[in-house]
């Protein structure tokens, strides 16, 4: 399984981008997912989870009213809504999914090794 995060990009602050992560092979249903980024000089931070049945999100304080987390079961693919853009959203961006970790407890309780599968990363740069 290969999560394939895309949708990154060079914007100016206040504009939006819309990122998405293909699931190719991944029993979609069965996972928690999310968002998470990482800013240079900085370590890896929580952005937004959702559930497996897609209804509960949870974002970090630092996002939440601007992005907002959805997923597609059809296409298999999580995707993050990014609006109102701020530099210090400049970072790259990685998916995430867990089977077992619940998304409510994501936010505060997770590892690089905790999570079941990673994307690659997409980049953001917000210029001001």
């Amino acid at each position: 399984v290969q999560l394939q995060a895309s949708g990154g990009g060079l914007v100016q602050a206040g504009g939006s981008l819309r990122l998405s992560c293909a699931s190719p092979g991944l029993t979609f249903s069965s996972y928690r997912m999310g968002w998470f980024r990482q800013a240079p000089g900085k370590e890896r931070e929580f952005v937004a989870a959702i559930n497996r049945g897609g209804i509960n999100t949870y974002y970090a304080d630092s996002v939440k009213g601007r992005f907002t987390i959805s997923r597609d079961y059809a296409k298999n693919t999580l995707y993050l809504q990014i609006d109102s853009l701020k530099p210090e959203d400049t970072a790259v961006y990685y998916c995430a999914a867990d089977e077992y970790a619940p998304a409510s407890r994501w936010r505060t309780d997770w590892s690089n090794d905790g999570m079941d599968y990673w994307g690659k990363g997409t980049q953001v740069t917000v210029s001001s």
